[in-house]
């Protein structure tokens, strides 16, 4: 079955801890009649498996090269980490001319801003997934706080698995990723929100992306999830941009434009 996804912006190579290499993922992308793919490895403050600056130039040129060889395009860019309620991602504006396109979302075991930080977007969460139990309002707005601000103060161009292993309110999310021009993710790699979730996040006027988080060659462009969810939930498809032959206007290249980035 062909994929629904038209450009994958969000899959990992083992510049992180994916499976495939750039090359790899733009064949894989290729071959599933994919326009383009954005290869967005794990960001700097994850001391296991983070992409590194030192590499950017490297990964570049990969980049450069896999688009080169398969004719469809292969972006350079990070899923960098929400580390504290602030708002601060780990993409300095000093990165911004080596990359292409910027995810962010909240994952556990990085560095963080604060002991605050650690305490809340950590451990209570931690915590409370472990057991089960409900989590107070107070963490709740906290982790809101942290996604919310991120979006307001860094381009970022999609707001990944939003809710996964953390305690948020999506609709508030989606309000200011409409706002800002930052797509909302429906992940395949991860069901992250609830059905009943989904409906309250479609009220707003938020777009989205659908994405397979790929950390394997073999799901580049992977849309099952996707699709089980369309079933159940009635999405508004022309608001989902990488579909049916769209590609995303991308927050991040029109930040760079218009501050002369290169």
């Amino acid at each position: 079955m062909e994929t629904l996804i038209n450009y994958d912006l969000h899959t990992h190579t083992v510049y992180s801890h994916g499976k495939g290499t750039i090359e790899q993922n733009a064949e894989a992308a290729k071959s599933k009649g994919l326009c383009g793919i954005a290869i967005t490895d794990h960001g700097f403050s994850h001391p296991a498996f983070g992409m590194r600056r030192r590499k950017l130039d490297q990964m570049k040129r990969e980049c450069l090269a896999a688009e080169e060889k398969f004719g469809i395009e292969v972006k350079l860019g990070i899923e960098s980490n929400l580390r504290g309620e602030c708002g601060t991602i780990d993409v300095k504006e000093s990165d911004y001319p080596k990359l292409d396109v910027i995810l962010a979302g909240i994952h556990r075991f990085i560095i963080y801003n604060s002991t605050r930080d650690i305490n809340r977007l950590l451990l209570q969460n931690l915590f409370c997934s472990a057991f089960k139990c409900k989590p107070s309002q107070k963490l709740i707005d906290y982790n809101t706080h942290c996604y919310v601000n991120a979006i307001k103060n860094n381009p970022i161009d999609v707001i990944t698995h939003v809710g996964f292993m953390c305690f948020c309110d999506p609709v508030e999310v989606a309000k200011v990723c409409a706002d800002y021009g930052t797509y909302f993710e429906i992940n395949t790699k991860k069901v992250h929100l609830s059905d009943e979730e989904w409906r309250k996040v479609i009220e707003t006027d938020v777009k989205f992306v659908v994405d397979s988080d790929a950390h394997s060659v073999s799901r580049i462009g992977d849309d099952k999830l996707a699709r089980e969810l369309f079933e159940r939930v009635d999405f508004p498809m022309d608001r989902i941009m990488n579909i049916d032959g769209r590609v995303p206007d991308m927050r991040f290249a029109r930040y760079k434009k218009e501050h002369g980035i290169e």
